[in-house]
């Protein structure tokens, strides 16, 4: 098995999900395993907004599930059922609605009741249907999407370029394993940063030689971008470049040394990011600010019709300037910095 050829998950979007279901997604995990690929993770996201449903009807408790996108009133009404379930992640889709202090307390009831669901959480603006990336799933029809870690890919490549034409002989490989496949809605060409020297994106950066404030007055990540979308055999969801302050350990270092602040993650976000992903918030900080922040990117995403999203990460105690302990295999730990 070639370990660099990684597929961060495989998403099945369901009306009605079934052990059926589960079934199609074995399979498909199945092929990929025998071509080569290692599968971190699978997943589901259904029509149904019924969360204890959904638990129920899926009794494997690995698999990630999502009820996709809600309004305020039904994200609401289901916020006990969301913190008290296994894993099932949502979004709050504000790309029309006024933001008020009704958005805002539902990330600060999350971070008091049940903190560790912040990671399960975000509001998006545009968001595109079919992302195989959680929180942002949304269902619009059945089949299936699959989303890769492809920085894993970058190990000994000397340029931009050479790491792209990596990532496109792996999507043209996925494309056609599935393509005669009715239920595969394609490939999210996103960029899926994760923790370790292999999986760091801006590490990638680094070893080209780019100090990461440089990179920001560079044109890199637009060209990243571009080749995503333009080069994907089967785009589907976001196909953009992923930001994770707190996924990305150089990322993560970055932040605690001041130099990837909101308006740089902002910033980039409008190059070709996605918007603000597991950026850590401190228990104390103040909810206006985070009202004021979900309205800028709101306008920015209506201005320029781009996906943008919004994930605040909180452990549950660490006040600003105090360190967090998210006990998540996902998140590296940071002292809070003031939103």
């Amino acid at each position: 098995m070639d370990t660099h050829k990684i597929v961060r998950t495989i998403c099945y979007f369901s009306d009605n999900p079934s052990e059926q279901t589960i079934g199609k997604l074995d399979e498909i995990e199945d092929t990929l395993i025998k071509n080569g690929f290692l599968v971190q993770t699978k997943r589901l996201c259904t029509a149904k907004k019924d969360i204890r449903q959904l638990e129920s009807a899926v009794k494997e408790e690995s698999m990630y599930l999502s009820i996709g996108s809600l309004n305020i009133d039904e994200a609401e009404a289901k916020l006990d059922d969301f913190c008290s379930s296994r894993n099932t992640a949502f979004n709050i889709d504000l790309t029309s609605s006024i933001i008020d202090k009704r958005c805002v307390d539902i990330l600060f009831q999350i971070i008091k009741n049940k903190s560790d669901k912040t990671f399960l959480f975000a509001y998006v603006f545009h968001n595109p249907p079919s992302t195989p990336f959680f929180p942002s799933a949304t269902y619009a029809k059945n089949g299936f999407s699959i989303g890769l870690q492809p920085t894993d890919l970058s190990l000994g490549c000397k340029s931009i370029e050479e790491w792209l034409e990596k990532m496109k002989v792996i999507w043209d490989e996925i494309n056609r394993l599935f393509k005669s496949n009715d239920d595969f809605l394609g490939i999210d060409s996103s960029i899926a940063p994760l923790n370790d020297e292999k999986g760091s994106f801006l590490g990638f950066i680094k070893r080209l030689g780019f100090d990461f404030s440089y990179s920001a007055t560079t044109s890199i990540y637009l060209e990243i971008t571009a080749y995503l979308k333009e080069n994907n055999p089967k785009p589907v969801g976001l196909c953009g470049l992923m930001l994770p302050c707190l996924e990305d350990r150089q990322l993560a270092n970055e932040y605690e040394k001041g130099n990837f602040s909101l308006e740089r993650n902002i910033y980039l976000s409008l190059h070709s990011g996605l918007g603000i992903d597991t950026y850590p918030i401190a228990v104390d900080e103040d909810p206006m600010k985070v009202a004021g922040i979900l309205t800028l990117v709101q306008g920015l995403s209506n201005k320029y019709k781009k996906p943008l999203s919004v994930r605040f990460v909180s452990d549950g105690k660490a006040k600003t300037g105090e360190k967090t302990d998210f006990q998540n295999k996902y998140l590296i730990d940071v002292i809070v910095r003031k939103l």
